[in-house]
């Protein structure tokens, strides 16, 4: 039950990925996501990358969007004019993808839904579960299940 401007997003984001991921790879960086922020002519492409065993610094993140901008102007996924950012995804890491949340499970996680499920769109708490449909989150003792198609936006929760 996507709109149609999300589902034009989540392609473009696929695209992304794709042209993307292996040269972040090769560099040696994990490709952890990308989002797409339209603002007219303040668009912003923000790019997040890990790094394995240690910290994304200043300089990793100036040469990945060396690299990642000789790719865009090749393959032109954006038409319209847009600031590129390379991130690390941070202790509040948003989750894109499946292993991702596998990889958190047990942790506490906020959650945006793009449709009510059991009366709300807001979540936050302990992921409980993580299958191959979506996750499941408790919730002030409630279960909620949530689809992966439902999710806009879901971060973890840093707990000090």
């Amino acid at each position: 039950m996507l709109s149609e401007q999300w589902k034009l997003l989540v392609r473009l984001e696929d695209k992304l990925e794709q042209a993307l991921k292996p040269t972040i790879e090769s560099m040696g960086f994990e490709y952890w996501g990308v989002e797409y922020i339209s603002a007219g002519r303040h668009s912003t492409l923000r790019l997040y990358v890990d790094k394995p065993e240690s910290r994304i610094t200043v300089d990793d993140c100036a040469d990945i969007s060396r690299q990642v901008s000789a790719i865009l102007d090749v393959e032109d996924p954006i038409s319209s004019a847009y600031h590129l950012e390379v991130s690390s995804p941070g202790m509040d890491r948003q989750l894109f993808k499946p292993h991702q949340y596998i990889r958190y499970q047990g942790q506490t996680v906020q959650v945006r839904s793009s449709v009510d499920i059991l009366g709300r769109k807001r979540f936050k708490g302990q992921m409980l579960k993580v299958d191959e449909k979506g996750i499941e989150i408790s919730v002030d003792n409630e279960i909620y299940p949530i689809p992966f198609d439902c999710i806009e936006k879901a971060n973890l929760v840093p707990e000090f």
